[in-house]
């Protein structure tokens, strides 16, 4: 960049951050944060939406803008690793970058740091532990089986490299009773806890193992059933007493808030196998929860095949009118209006009950 395009560049900034402080609006402060992203100034970029959305806290606009921000953040971070690797090589380098690449859905450089990692330190199990990592992620998210016969592969990988590895046991061990095989999973947490006996989690969940029923020992056909069913066979652990009309009432406040927008005749909230519904919905074998279903893995399906990122929102247009889909984890708010609704503002109210729903999951 030349002497004239700084300057022009320096004045836009300033022309940008007056237009900030005396007329605030959330596209202004999108074209602020903007110029900071084109100039590679991404942590400059994420305070500014971070200030945006302190004063427009429902604006979809500086969400993205927050987005952008951090995933550049996270590539300007992982190239820096990936510089440092080459100058001097280390297992906790590659976890690093392995975690950062896991954190921007980067599969393909993944592998790549997996390989080097695994062929410069072959002894070491942490390159499996980050494909696993990046496995179980995706598997949890869609519940596909091929996921998860990749997660236990790798976790397999990282056993027999370390066959005392207390992190690959703790997760081959959840993801083994979350698809109903419990007993292979004891086995897991009582080896955990023979290497560390004071090892609080694993107690807890050895206990929590102990309540549950056990569905066969042939992980790929368990896997299979998951993902038919679209839902894990057993819960995690409670982590304490919740009241269900409380951790609800949220959800139950944004249906109601989604069915008021003008145009709007469906909406539903679904978590695994349940859903709160509001509007013209029949039963729990309604044809439009489980098109809310299909429409939200198809499209984090075909995002992931295109290098797309995550697909968190979908809007289907047809002659049935327009369907909104907001998915994050195992939680899902989805609502059916007419042609010409506000869709904007039905997304944000879905989005809205998504993250209600997993702070409460959270707490």
């Amino acid at each position: 960049m030349n002497l004239l395009q700084r300057m022009r560049v320096w004045r836009e900034l300033k022309r940008l951050e007056h237009r900030v402080r005396t007329e605030p609006a959330p596209n202004t402060f999108v074209d602020l944060g903007q110029v900071h992203i084109n100039l590679d100034m991404h942590d400059k970029a994420e305070r500014i939406a971070e200030d945006g959305l302190a004063l427009f806290p429902r604006s979809t606009e500086l969400r993205q803008l927050l987005e952008c921000a951090r995933r550049g953040g996270r590539r300007k971070r992982a190239n820096e690793l990936k510089a440092k690797l080459v100058r001097a090589p280390s297992p906790k380098l590659y976890e690093d970058l392995a975690a950062l690449q896991v954190e921007i859905n980067d599969r393909a450089g993944l592998q790549q740091t997996c390989h080097e990692w695994s062929l410069r330190f072959p002894g070491d199990p942490g390159s499996w532990h980050a494909l696993a990592q990046a496995h179980l992620v995706n598997f949890y998210r869609d519940l596909s089986a091929r996921e998860g016969v990749e997660a236990v592969r790798c976790l397999d990988r990282a056993l027999h490299l370390q066959p005392d590895d207390k992190r690959g046991l703790r997760l081959f061990g959840e993801l083994l009773y979350r698809i109903g095989a419990v007993r292979l999973a004891e086995a897991r947490v009582q080896r955990l806890l023979r290497l560390d006996p004071a090892d609080a989690g694993a107690a807890t969940l050895l206990r929590h193992l102990g309540d549950l029923e056990d569905m066969g020992d042939d992980v790929a056909l368990l896997l299979d059933d998951v993902q038919r069913a679209g839902a894990l066979r057993h819960p995690a652990p409670s982590t304490g007493p919740r009241a269900p009309d409380q951790s609800l009432a949220g959800v139950r406040e944004g249906l109601t808030a989604v069915a008021s927008i003008k145009g709007v005749t469906k909406a539903a909230f679904i978590r695994g196998s349940k859903a709160l519904v509001k509007g013209d919905i029949r039963d729990g074998r309604d044809a439009f929860l489980r098109v809310a279903r299909v429409v939200a893995k198809a499209a984090q399906r075909f995002s992931r095949r295109l290098d797309l990122g995550t697909a968190n929102k979908t809007v289907v247009e047809g002659p049935f009118g327009v369907v909104c889909v907001c998915v994050y984890g195992d939680s899902l708010a989805v609502a059916q209006c007419v042609a010409g609704s506000d869709v904007d503002q039905v997304l944000v109210e879905l989005q809205e009950i998504v993250a209600g729903a997993l702070a409460g999951a959270a707490r």
